[in-house]
């Protein structure tokens, strides 16, 4: 596996799990946004649900990731349950 900035031998598995899930994220929201970008410009009404498909399974396994991140880390579960699934203005709810 590649992306470590410290020696891969001395970081401990937990470090090496969190990285990785990490990175499954990244991929997942890159992959999101290559299907998002292929169903905008095709005029293909078949290969636009297909992509549009796809990139909805990829937010799926983003979201997954996420979740992951939230039960592993009391940081994210404080950050995502501060941010998410409010109509508040975003840049306000950090105030409250």
């Amino acid at each position: 596996m590649s992306g470590f900035h410290e020696s891969e031998e001395k970081l401990p598995e937990s470090v090496k799990e969190y990285h990785r899930m990490i990175q499954s994220v990244i991929e997942e929201l890159e992959a999101v946004d290559w299907y998002n970008q292929r169903a905008a410009v095709t005029e293909d009404e078949e290969l636009k649900a297909i992509v549009e498909h796809n990139r909805d399974e990829e937010i799926e396994h983003a979201c997954m990731g996420l979740e992951w991140l939230r039960r592993n880390s009391d940081t994210w579960d404080e950050e995502l349950e501060t941010y998410l699934f409010t109509g508040d203005p975003i840049t306000e709810l950090e105030d409250h």
